[in-house]
């Protein structure tokens, strides 16, 4: 059934050769990576040798009307990536009309209401998280300044489709368009339900069919200022088993809030988050990136180079408080500070802590018959940083300047604290608490026109704040090369050094080779060498991406 209705979905295109009309437009990506054997670096090598990723979108558009598919490849997929993603199919495809206001979209869709806190539907292919919607989506404006959104659908994992069927709506009002006010301060309104119907089916416990819950959110803009504060709570959702004979029966809540003061040479954000007990999933019953539904914005500052990204933070949904300040100057040209062509700094801190207590777990005999409690004490304090457990902090300072036409450069320094057991999931004391300094420089020089060297060095102290019984990594050194001439060539080498590894068989070198090709939409890359085993995020959602050793390719093209 399912090739079939992908198929009625290719008709449209079909119909292009026939007749030339209406637009088509895709991507195409393939993703080869080979892997050996490494007992230094714990590498182990695939069955297959080459494990590959592909997908390719084609889209056709006319009008109001569009429609497209997506054809994925995993043969078998590469070791970073969920087992679960094998095989070839057509797992996306869609049609869309919009007519009067009215959009219309059936088939596979990405929605998000709000900020994700209690839906967000969407695709990280570096994370291999994809949980499209398969159903109906409607989205009307009736009137200018009021948009509405509602969508009945169940969500992809990976080639099929969770248990879970979920209802939403959503609605956002902007005063000063609805009302017709000329203002200089304009204030946006929404509001957002979404539930999911499940079959009760577990022996021991009275398990809700249904779980629904609400989000309200807030944004106003006056000049330079913007705040926006969303606030949201999921009814009693039990479905993690912590022990044998217990289950986790504590509703959940979430609010983040922020305010951004912008204008020339000068910005500034200010941020916080508290979440409890609001991991939201398309099946009760497993567990795994592909089977969340909802999104917690992380409050930690997205490292570009690779030292400072060496210890994510990964965003807790079940239970944590964050801060975040993020502070942007610009030193005017001609100052002492900032030469001939000025100096930007960008200065960074973020704290995320637990919550003060943890939620009440119930056994089957105290729930019979009943989904709440009225002896239910689960009531963490609304903010509370003084004694709680560290989950991450990070400190950080940034220093871009331009010496002169051929020279750029930026210099980071930072410190970063990280709870590698709980962040991990180790048993308590087996890493303990990591503290880091970081520096690095980051500097380019324009040889001639087309021809530019970048250079990147970077050093990463680190200690342990607390007692361990596992070896740690410790401190790390890196430095890069990277030749570039534009527009088609760049050629890159870069060498990662464990010399502070607490084992000296581990104190060890990942060195990496790459180059690339590109003219036009096409991106042709190769590359060898070796990946320690480390996490990956992308906006506080992570990943476990194993050690490595071997060759990848990489093929990209837009149409």
């Amino acid at each position: 059934m399912r090739k079939l209705i992908s198929f009625l979905f290719l008709l449209p295109l079909i119909g292009i050769a026939q007749n030339n009309s209406g637009e088509i437009h895709g991507d195409f990506n393939l993703s080869l990576q080979s892997y050996k054997d490494d007992i230094k670096i714990d590498a182990i090598g695939a069955d297959e040798v080459i494990l590959n990723n592909a997908y390719l979108n084609i889209n056709y558009i006319k009008g109001n009307f569009s429609t497209g598919i997506r054809y994925e490849s995993y043969l078998n997929a590469l070791a970073d990536y969920d087992p679960e993603f094998k095989g070839n199919g057509i797992p996306y495809r869609f049609a869309t009309y919009n007519l009067e206001g009215l959009e219309i979209t059936a088939g596979n869709f990405y929605e998000q209401f709000g900020s994700g806190l209690i839906f967000r539907s969407y695709e990280e292919k570096g994370l291999g998280i994809d949980n499209a919607m398969d159903g109906v989506r409607l989205k009307y404006s009736p009137f200018s300044g009021i948009s509405l959104k509602t969508f009945i659908g169940k969500s992809r994992t990976y080639f099929t489709y969770a248990d879970g069927i979920f209802r939403g709506l959503d609605g956002e009002v902007n005063i000063n368009d609805a009302f017709g006010l000329e203002s200089k301060t304009a204030i946006i309104l929404g509001g957002s339900f979404i539930s999911r119907y499940q079959q009760r089916a577990n022996p021991k416990f009275n398990l809700p069919q249904n779980v629904s819950a609400y989000a309200g959110r807030l944004n106003i803009i006056k000049g330079g200022w913007n705040y926006y504060g969303e606030y949201a709570y999921k009814i009693n959702d039990p479905a993690n088993s912590l022990q044998e004979n217990e289950m986790n029966y504590a509703s959940g809540s979430a609010f983040t809030n922020s305010i951004t003061f912008s204008k020339k040479g000068f910005g500034v954000t200010a941020e916080m988050h508290r979440s409890d007990n609001m991991t939201f999933k398309s099946d009760r019953d497993k567990d795994g990136k592909a089977y969340l539904i909802n999104y917690i914005p992380t409050l930690s500052k997205p490292h570009a180079y690779t030292l400072l990204a060496l210890y994510p933070c990964a965003t807790q949904a079940d239970g944590e408080l964050g801060f975040q300040i993020d502070l942007f100057y610009k030193i005017k040209k001609g100052t002492l500070f900032g030469g001939k062509y000025g100096t930007k700094l960008n200065f960074n801190y973020s704290r995320i802590n637990a919550l003060n207590s943890g939620g009440i777990t119930l056994n089957s005999e105290d729930l019979k018959g009943s989904f709440l409690n009225d002896n239910t004490d689960h009531t963490p304090m609304l903010i509370s940083i003084k004694g709680e457990e560290l989950y991450f902090k990070d400190i950080n300072l940034e220093i871009n300047k331009k010496i002169n036409k051929k020279i750029k450069t930026n210099f980071v320094i930072a410190n970063q604290t990280y709870n590698k057991d709980f962040l991990e999931g180790h048993t308590p004391g087996d890493y303990g608490v990591i503290n880091s300094t970081i520096a690095v420089l980051d500097v380019s020089y324009k040889i001639k026109k087309g021809h530019t060297i970048r250079m990147e060095l970077q050093e990463l102290l680190a200690k342990q704040l607390e007692h361990a019984e596992e070896n740690e990594e410790g401190s790390w050194s890196m430095a890069l090369v990277e030749y570039t001439i534009s527009p088609h060539w760049f050629f890159a080498v870069q060498d990662m050094y464990n010399w502070g590894n607490e084992d000296v068989e581990k104190q060890l070198h990942y060195v990496n080779v790459n180059a690339g090709f590109i003219k036009g939409s096409n991106r042709f890359s190769i590359g060898y060498g070796k990946k320690r085993e480390g996490i990956f995020c992308v906006g506080g959602v992570c990943k476990l991406v194993p050690s490595s050793n071997g060759f990848s390719l990489n093929i990209s093209s837009s149409f």
